[in-house]
């Protein structure tokens, strides 16, 4: 499975670790606690290394056109990007769901 416009990191996967990934369940939130009433979305459930994480949230900040950063596992958007944020990540081949109302 080769996705065109993935970064290397995600499109030298095998596809067991496709198949693997694609199982996780990737759920993207928004979170404001601890942050002064600022809200970031948070992308939690991916099943990467640290490198191909940091990979794919240089990727989803580039998308949004908003910092953030990568913390415990969990990559950390700011603003309100969820909508925009599980497209991509289905478009990856991730298997993402918008958590929260």
């Amino acid at each position: 499975m080769v996705l065109r416009n993935a970064p290397p990191a995600v499109r030298a996967r095998t596809p067991a670790a496709a198949a693997a990934t694609a199982a996780a369940r990737v759920r993207v939130g928004r979170e404001v606690a601890g942050r002064g009433g600022k809200g970031v979305t948070v992308v939690s459930g991916l099943t990467l290394d640290a490198e191909q994480l940091e990979e794919l949230a240089a990727r989803l900040k580039r998308l949004c056109g908003a910092g953030g950063a990568v913390k415990d596992g969990r990559i950390e958007i700011q603003g309100e990007h969820r909508d925009r944020l599980v497209i991509e990540l289905c478009r990856l081949g991730f298997e993402a769901k918008r958590a929260g109302g």
